[in-house]
Order: structure tokens, then C-alpha cells, then sequence
């Protein structure tokens, strides 16, 4: 008897679960475009400084260009031999730099035709680019950032800061200010000159990792939760979410009144949040499986993210 109750409980648990996923799932606004078997898992996203293009990598090392708005095919090659781990169009547009795990960086043009490249230490697992600083700043498996030259790749310095793999590494322009997180749950902050400064352990280790629009606030994402460092004591704040999982990435919107986010593990939302308080503004259609990577175009008229789903979803947010 005892049995056939936990069964029917376990049942009901069970339906409970699916139909609210499946509530779940159906609620927030559908993309607009949605490209099914981008990549056999989607790694990363970078926008074209006009908006016009939009590069997706994944796990196999591909990437590849759609047209906006509508989404078609524009270009696709080998960049790497295993996951795409950084893109960003440099160059007006023109030329795309890629870092993969395969320990590599390179340069490209659209045409897919390789320009330069530069074998790293280490697998790469997160990249930043600054191009107006002519500086590109890797994260790498062995606890390494490296800071390179952007136009040639030379290596300008070296820093051991974590135990274990970088998580994400941040950059923010006007303050010349540089970021990473690790495996080993520290964060540290630092000018390229000057001393790097470690911040308070978050509760998780912080997955994503970006800069307020003022660079005041670094805030970054683990399991549920944001965490808001102030730079100025570096005071740490940690702020419930309605996400259910981890969360992967993050991107402030311009005026920074809003942070995008996208998580995994037992979780794949899509959300718009308040970043002072964690509170959620706007929820769009999750993925199906795990969120892998989250950009926002440099207008801020477009939102593009990729999944474990092996999907490319993209938004219009002016309409």
C-alpha cells in the first residue's frame, strides 16, 4: 500500500513538474527568428558593429554569419578544432577575431579566408576585445589571463590569478578597467598597470561576468543568483533571481537600467532584470535545453542567444 502511494505521489510530482515547464516554456515573447541546428551546441554570439551580421560559434569549432533581420545564412567555416570560446568583429566589421579551446587565436575575413593567427599556452576559455585600446584579453584553463596586442597578437603580459580553469574575464573601456573570474570562485579586478585587486568571494563561482555602463558595478551570475560588487569599497551584494539554475551569461543594456541573462543546468530562461534588486522586467521564450551564450547588439535593437539546443534565437526589441 505504502508503495502504491509513493508511485501515485511520484506520478502527480512528476505531471506537476512537466506542465509547469511546459507553462513556463510557452510564456515570455518568441523570438523572431530562430535557426535550428546552428551548431551541434552553441558557444558563442558577436554582433557586427552595424547590426547588419551575426556571428555564432559552437562546440565543433564552427562559425557562422546570418544576415538581419532575416536570419539567412551569410557565411560559415572551420575556425577551430574544438569549442569556440570568444568572437568579436573587429576592422568596421570587416574581420572577425576568434579564440577557441583548441588553444589558438585568430583573425578571419567574412569570406571565412584566415589572416593571422597565434598559438596560446593554454586552451582558451573566455576572450575580451577592446579595439579602440588595441588590446585582446584571454582567459585560459591554466589560471592564466593573457593580455595581447589586438592589431598583431603579441603578448604584452601574463597573469597566474586563479586555481583552476577562468571562468570569464570582463573588460570596461572608459575606466580601463579589466575583470576574471575562475573555477576557484575569486574574482579579481585590475588596471593594466596597476595592482590586481581580489573582491570578495561570491556565495558560487561567478560563470559571467560584465561591468556596469559607468564601471562602477561588476556584476556577475552563478546558481540563481547576481552578484553586485560596488568597485569603490567593493562591497558585495548577492540578489535573488527567478532564475531556476545557473546562470551563463549577462549584458547590461546600454543605459544600464536593465541586465539580459540567459542560464542552464536545470534552467534555460531568457530574462530582462533589474540589477540592483535581481527583480524580473521582461521574460522571453526559454530554449530547450541548457542556455549557452547571450549577446546584445551594439544599437540595442537586437537580442541573440544559442543553446546546448544547438539552436540561434534572435529578437527584434524595437518592435
Amino acid at each position: 500500500m505504502n508503495l502504491r502511494w509513493c508511485f501515485r505521489w511520484m506520478l502527480a510530482f512528476t505531471l506537476i513538474m512537466v506542465t509547469a515547464a511546459c507553462q513556463l516554456r510557452e510564456s515570455g515573447r518568441a523570438a523572431d527568428v530562430v535557426i535550428n541546428d546552428a551548431h551541434g551546441g552553441g558557444s558563442m554570439l558577436a554582433f557586427s558593429p552595424d547590426g547588419r551580421l551575426l556571428a555564432s560559434g559552437g562546440w565543433g569549432g564552427r562559425l557562422r554569419l546570418w544576415s538581419l533581420p532575416s536570419g539567412r545564412p551569410a557565411g560559415t567555416w572551420q575556425a577551430h578544432d574544438e569549442t569556440v570560446n570568444g568572437a568579436a568583429f573587429v576592422r568596421g566589421g570587416r574581420e572577425i577575431v576568434s579564440a577557441g579551446y583548441d588553444g589558438w587565436l585568430r583573425r578571419w575575413n567574412l569570406r571565412g579566408k584566415r589572416l593571422a593567427q597565434r598559438r596560446t599556452p593554454s586552451p582558451v576559455t573566455h576572450m575580451q576585445v577592446d579595439e579602440q585600446a588595441d588590446r585582446l584579453l584571454t582567459g585560459h584553463a591554466d589560471g592564466f589571463v593573457r593580455l595581447y596586442r589586438l592589431s598583431d597578437f603579441h603578448l604584452l603580459g601574463q597573469r597566474h590569478l586563479h586555481d583552476g580553469a577562468v571562468r570569464a574575464v570582463a573588460r570596461h573601456h572608459a575606466t580601463g578597467q579589466w575583470a576574471s573570474s575562475g573555477h576557484d570562485g575569486r574574482v579579481f579586478v585590475w588596471r593594466e598597470l596597476a595592482r590586481v585587486r581580489r573582491l570578495p568571494d561570491p556565495p558560487t563561482d561567478a560563470r559571467t561576468l560584465a561591468f556596469n555602463p559607468d564601471g562602477r558595478i561588476l556584476t556577475g551570475g552563478g546558481w540563481f543568483r547576481l552578484f553586485r560588487w560596488r568597485l569603490a569599497d567593493g562591497r558585495l551584494r548577492t540578489l535573488p533571481t527567478p532564475h531556476r539554475g545557473i546562470i551563463q551569461t549577462l549584458q547590461y543594456t546600454a543605459d544600464g537600467r536593465g541586465i539580459f541573462t540567459i542560464s542552464r543546468q536545470t534552467d534555460s530562461s531568457v530574462l530582462l532584470l533589474d540589477p540592483r534588486s535581481g527583480r524580473l522586467i521582461r521574460r522571453f521564450r526559454q530554449h530547450d535545453l541548457c542556455g549557452g551564450y547571450l549577446r546584445l547588439s551594439p544599437d540595442g535593437h537586437w537580442l541573440a542567444t544559442t543553446s546546448d539546443d544547438a539552436s540561434v534565437r534572435i529578437w527584434h526589441l524595437k518592435r
